[in-house]
């Protein structure tokens, strides 16, 4: 079986983000980049189960500007076999990606499709679940949890919910999405990391793969979050209650 891995490069989690002077968006120019942490624990899983002997190949697929290929580079230093890369410059919003993923699905007639939960830069966690409806695929989203089963073909999900856990069984092929607590990604190693550099990456444009980027969103303004006061830190209990009272006013 054949795993496919949707992977996106974003802006680093530990960078502080910096709006665009004209509020379009947020600075991505001289600007650490690298892959979604949702996504890394895709790959991660991916990449686990094919050593479990369930796959035969685990693809990494990219959508986005040349840029794009390093973060591909690193999913082949983590372990992925292959790595596709569509190349375009316009701004992709869930749906447009969900129709590009799914045009590479049917080019490349995957098993399982792999994806996190969302992206740490628009958190919009909606492209998963908008292949699976393309593809007229069963879903196990938000998953902490995946077990296959070879020989019935099925996977068996656990899903984080508000009200605790919730398991799914799934026929396969079929869609699930990440969740942090399904496990902990691997370093890729310095030769890996060397071997990657020189891997071919397959390239498409949306164009070949007949799919039309268009979106009936349009940002209108980026703005950062109101600056907060800073905290203090208070001795006892009786000095928290004086100043929640007198100088919070919110009890």
């Amino acid at each position: 079986m054949k795993i496919m891995v949707a992977i996106k490069r974003v802006v680093d989690y530990a960078v502080k983000i910096r709006v665009k002077p004209d509020k379009t968006g947020v600075e991505t120019n001289n600007v650490k980049m690298s892959m979604n942490p949702f996504c890394e624990i895709a790959l991660e899983e991916a990449l686990r189960i094919k050593e479990s002997g369930f796959a035969s190949e685990v693809v990494a697929v990219s959508m986005g500007p040349a840029q794009c290929v390093d973060t591909l580079r690193t999913g082949l230093a983590m372990g992925a076999d292959r790595a596709i890369h569509v190349d375009t410059q316009a701004a992709l919003y869930p749906l447009s990606v969900a129709n590009i993923i799914k045009a590479l699905v049917d080019v490349e007639k995957p098993g399982l499709l792999i994806l996190g939960k969302q992206a740490i830069d628009d958190d919009c966690n909606q492209t998963g679940q908008m292949v699976a409806g393309l593809l007229n695929w069963p879903q196990g989203t938000f998953a902490s949890k995946v077990v296959l089963d070879k020989e019935k073909q099925i996977a068996t999900v656990d899903r984080e919910v508000d009200g605790g856990l919730e398991t799914l069984c799934l026929d396969l092929p079929a869609v699930i999405t990440t969740d942090l607590r399904l496990n902990q990604p691997r370093y890729a190693t310095l030769p890996n990391i060397m071997k990657a550099k020189s891997k071919v990456i397959k390239k498409f444009t949306p164009q070949e793969l007949n799919v039309q980027i268009k979106s009936d969103l349009e940002v209108v303004q980026v703005t950062e979050p109101p600056k907060r006061k800073s905290g203090v830190i208070v001795s006892s209990v009786d000095e928290l209650i004086d100043k929640l009272k007198n100088e919070a006013h919110v009890i």
